[in-house]
């Protein structure tokens, strides 16, 4: 293999541009960025180089052969035509990752299946003996990428992905993967601050990983040196002599690095997480090099060796999912912001979040934005010199009800919106007032100038202001808000203050906007012969999702008589149709304390007590791995993505519905029903990871006639045994 190799370095989502740096800085050649990567060519030296020295990669493949796949056949002859014997011993291990993208072959199980009986049926009719099948450590890893049926068949040579650097022992709360945290590093500009001398400090360093990760960039320390596990290692065409080579250049060099280290810092509030940065600090070996400490937020200052450069303060802070989780988070960024102000102007600050609408509430405007992906969520990296001129005014999501005596003057394209809410209105009433429906949306951008949603909840509006993009003046975004709250009162019905607008503008003055979320005022609304609480001023969401009407009547119409069980609970209104539709029992579980003491609210304005009706406060995954009792019922919501403190790990849907499919399976009795159902417009169900399984999509038939201009705002699927 002393011919130019083409290589593929696979990259998460976002961080291409940073690959392609790398591996130039790595001396590749013919460095062409992808849609997933980055093609790359050399020796296989430069192949060893990339496994050992890329920091945001995930994976580094070696094609090895590409050809049509239509359909299994095809694929297993385009498999066998690799001669496997030159890469894998008989009675060696290997496994396959296949993944596929609009092609005949749509079920990656069924895929890599196919391409796993090619290679074993090939070594048994040449030897009589063939390799077995290792998922953690095989001696090589396979993995297959099918496109509109061309199938390139590669050998991974990193064997597991590249973010696992060794060093890690707990995942701590809400875990930031190593190449993600060295993505945020790059595009903060640390690698600069630090030739300058400029130290690091992360005020919510959680298990450690930005600081470690930092020291390493900072050291010109290869970000893989401690593996033990790579894909070529056992692989027959492996050349040790090149790799042991490597190791050695990477060890002297990192040993030269940390001789010229500045200070990095890492401070967290939970002892637990302190506790687990130091075991990782001791097994990266830069015990000395980082200073961990337990601190709070509030007693955030520089470092005392941080005095004369100006350094990075950056930081993976909470950023919540749910309307109280987020309610509860805008004081602790409002409090960052106040103290980066006090005490590191001239410093850069770096904030990584899911909720860029938090970040304005730190009172800084940010130089620079950078779109970032955890998992499946796209996430905001935003990028702060703190210094005089970019200190503003903090912004706030703001929640108040319309006052009386407001501007009645409307606008020209008034009448326009009043026309289409009347149509609306009296299109939905004929439909609703037979079904007994009062809470429902009425309009939802229909008309693209007035872009606003407008829920009634009985002889209440709850209205929602989209955002304005950029190119709109917002005098004009004002204007039409006006049009609004002008046309409501008159075509609803609805006197002014029973309207409430849910709006994001910049504050300015005391108190101009009245409530900031703590009024604490709930009012009473029905539904499907259920009464809920709702709450207009101080959350986000209002305690009831619209849309998930028709699923909350089919909880209440299977519930007679079954065991209900109801995860990642919210304000309970699931439980409370369960109850009302006559459940033996109904357990709750949700991990905010304020949820479950709504739910509990919820329960008890329907006249049930807590005899039969259970409620646990903990994380939903982490509770069904240790429950033991069995469900007829389960009703499955989670958040599209949570990285709440108060979970011990991550939570991505896409990623991890499977998991919770089979843990909450694993609840349910053999005659019983599972509803899953989540907000996640671009979700995708992997049914081949649930084949044992009988998966029905009811997301169209649980689409509420209101919502069917948003069609992808949820998915639900009923799962039986």
């Amino acid at each position: 293999m002393n011919n130019p190799i083409t290589f593929f370095a696979v990259a998460p989502k976002g961080v291409e541009s940073l690959l392609v740096n790398e591996l130039e800085g790595l001396g590749a050649g013919q460095v062409k960025q992808s849609r997933s990567g980055v093609f790359f060519s050399g020796d296989l030296e430069t192949g060893y180089r990339a496994c050992l020295w890329l920091r945001t990669a995930n994976r580094v493949l070696l094609p090895m052969a590409r050809f049509r796949a239509e359909n299994p056949e095809e694929l297993y002859r385009g498999v066998q035509n690799i001669r496997w014997s030159d890469h894998l011993d008989p009675d060696g291990t290997l496994a396959v990752d296949f993944k596929c993208f609009r092609s005949g072959i749509s079920h990656t199980h069924y895929g890599a299946m196919k391409v796993k009986d090619a290679i074993v049926d090939q070594f048994r009719e040449q030897f009589g003996v063939r390799p077995s099948v290792d998922l953690s450590r095989p001696d090589i890893r396979i993995d297959v990428y099918l496109l509109r049926d061309e199938a390139t068949v590669s050998l991974d040579l990193s064997g597991e992905s590249l973010h696992k650097r060794g060093y890690r022992t707990e995942p701590g709360i809400a875990p930031l993967k190593e190449n993600l945290a060295a993505a945020i590093l790059m595009r903060a500009g640390w690698p600069e601050i630090a030739r300058r001398g400029g130290g690091l400090i992360d005020p919510m360093a959680g298990s450690g990983t930005l600081p470690i990760e930092a020291a390493l960039m900072a050291a010109d320390a290869a970000p893989s040196l401690l593996r033990d596990y790579f894909g070529f290692l056992h692989w027959k065409g492996h050349q040790p002599e090149i790799w042991e080579r490597l190791v050695h250049e990477a060890e002297a060099k990192r040993s030269v690095g940390l001789k010229k280290l500045p200070p990095i810092v890492g401070y967290d509030a939970d002892a637990k997480a302190v506790k687990n940065a130091l075991v990782s600090l001791e097994r990266v070996g830069l015990r000395g090099f980082i200073h961990f400490e337990k601190r709070e937020l509030a007693a955030c200052v520089p470092h005392a060796k941080m005095k004369g450069v100006p350094g990075l303060v950056v930081l993976n802070p909470p950023y919540g999912e749910r309307l109280g989780e987020i309610r509860e988070l805008r004081p602790l960024y409002a409090n960052l912001g106040r103290r980066l102000k006090a005490h590191f102007q001239g410093w850069r600050a770096s904030l990584f979040t899911g909720n860029a609408d938090l970040g304005k509430g730190m009172g800084l405007r940010a130089e620079k934005k950078y779109a970032l992906y955890n998992g499946a969520l796209e996430c905001k990296l935003l990028n702060f010199r703190i210094e005089p001129e970019w200190f503003v005014e903090a912004q706030h999501p703001i929640f108040r009800s319309v006052p009386a005596g407001r501007s009645t003057k409307p606008g020209p394209g008034a009448e326009m919106f009043a026309n289409r809410l009347r149509k609306n209105l009296q299109r939905l009433k004929k439909r609703f007032n037979k079904e007994n429906i009062t809470c429902f949306r009425v309009y939802d951008q229909d008309i693209p100038e007035y872009a606003v949603a407008v829920d009634i909840y009985g002889k209440w509006v709850h209205v929602q202001e989209y955002k304005a993009p950029d190119t709109v003046d917002p005098k004009m975004a004002e204007a039409r808000i006006n049009d609004v709250l002008t046309v409501l009162p008159e075509v609803l019905e609805a006197p002014a203050e029973n309207i409430f607008l849910k709006e994001r503008r910049r504050q300015k003055g005391k108190n101009q906007y009245g409530r900031q979320g703590t009024d604490e005022i709930f009012h009473e609304v029905d539904e499907n012969d259920c009464r809920f609480l709702v709450n207009f001023t101080d959350y986000i969401d209002t305690g009831l999702f619209l849309d998930k009407r028709i699923i909350r009547r089919m909880v209440r119409d299977l519930a007679g008589g079954k065991r209900f069980l109801d995860l990642f609970a919210y304000t309970g209104t699931a439980t409370v149709c369960a109850a009302v539709g006559g459940a033996k029992s109904t357990t709750s579980v949700d991990s905010s304390n304020a949820y479950l003491n709504w739910a509990k609210r919820n329960l008890a304005l329907n006249g049930f007590g807590y005899q039969r009706h259970f409620f646990q406060y903990a994380d939903g995954l982490s509770w069904m791995k240790s429950e033991k009792q069995k469900y007829d019922l389960i009703f499955l919501d989670p958040p599209t993505f949570s990285n709440s403190k108060k979970l011990k790990t991550i939570l991505d849907v896409q990623r991890d519905h499977v998991e919770l499919i089979r843990h909450a399976v694993r609840l349910l009795e053999k005659d019983g029903t599972i509803l899953f159902s989540n907000n996640y417009r671009k979700f995708k169900m992997d049914v081949a990871g649930l084949t044992e399984f009988r998966v029905e999509d009811l997301s169209r038939v649980t689409l509420p006639f209101d919502f069917e201009r948003r069609p992808k705002i949820h998915s639900c699927w009923k799962i039986t045994r």
